[in-house]
């Protein structure tokens, strides 16, 4: 699978450029083993990743290969926006920090949704439309 499409896709096309998940051999690992290759890849402990995955379940993302996408795409994500990553042990957020995070991540991946939906609507309709020309 060269690309994971869900709401995180930017994030995945950044990581199919890299090793394409090496088809999905990450997401399907025993948890421990995830948890491993995670922290390997991005400095994050244990309570870290425990507290993201409990948070996306209870935003309703209750199947685990999709959570683990969006633990991964949410990683990237805070990746991308640390600024001294090289600096610390572990990823750290600070106070509320985690969940200031989490809730901006998802804002965005909402927004990216609605506006691929609304394209997705507006050319479906020109194409509706356009066909209905005559020639």
């Amino acid at each position: 699978m060269s690309e994971i499409v869900l709401n995180s896709q930017h994030i995945f096309r950044k990581e199919a450029g890299r090793n394409s998940l090496k088809q999905n051999e990450y997401l399907n690992l025993p948890d421990l083993q995830f948890f491993n290759w995670c922290n390997q890849q991005y400095r994050l402990n244990r309570g870290i990743y425990n507290t993201i995955d409990e948070w996306f379940y209870h935003y309703g993302i209750k199947e685990i290969l999709s959570r683990r996408i969006y633990i991964l795409a949410f990683l990237g994500f805070v990746q991308e926006t640390e600024q001294e990553s090289d600096q610390h042990k572990f990823i750290r957020f600070g106070n509320r920090g985690l969940t200031k995070q989490l809730t901006e991540f998802i804002a965005i991946q909402d927004k990216e949704s609605k506006q691929n939906k609304k394209s997705s609507v507006m050319r479906s309709h020109f194409i509706r439309n356009t066909s209905k020309l005559p020639e």
